[in-house]
């Protein structure tokens, strides 16, 4: 099992990124796919995730800003990122819920495959 994140690159503030996620090795569509992000000195956090369904949950400090999506036919899940803001630099990290929970988890400890990160950064 394979989770390859791409799409970051350095991005000025309130300019837009889409990052993707491709899964590979196995399908998720019965799973939850979450992104999550660390930013240097701070803790792992959750940036948005996605139940099989379709649910969605997103951080209070992305709300209205990022739109998480997933394409089950691809193996894919997207990060479309808008108004960026300099506290949004950090490496963006996808995963698999392995539940089928109608309302995706958010917590890291519950996600077992992880990608290798993409970093993000916004300049101010």
């Amino acid at each position: 099992v394979q989770l390859q994140a791409s799409g970051g690159g350095l991005v000025q503030t309130g300019g837009s990124l889409r990052l993707s996620c491709a899964a590979s090795g196995r399908t998720f569509r019965d799973y939850g796919m979450g992104w999550f992000r660390q930013a240097p000195g701070k803790e792992r956090e959750t940036v948005a995730a996605i139940s099989w369904s379709g649910s969605t949950v997103y951080a209070d400090s992305v709300k209205g800003r990022f739109t998480i999506s997933r394409d089950n036919a691809k193996n894919m899940v997207y990060l479309q990122m808008n108004s960026l803001k300099p506290e949004d630099t950090a490496v963006y990290y996808c995963a698999v819920e392995p539940s089928n929970n109608i309302v995706p988890a958010t917590t890291a400890a519950k996600y077992d495959y992880w990608g290798q990160g993409t970093l993000v950064t916004v300049s101010s």
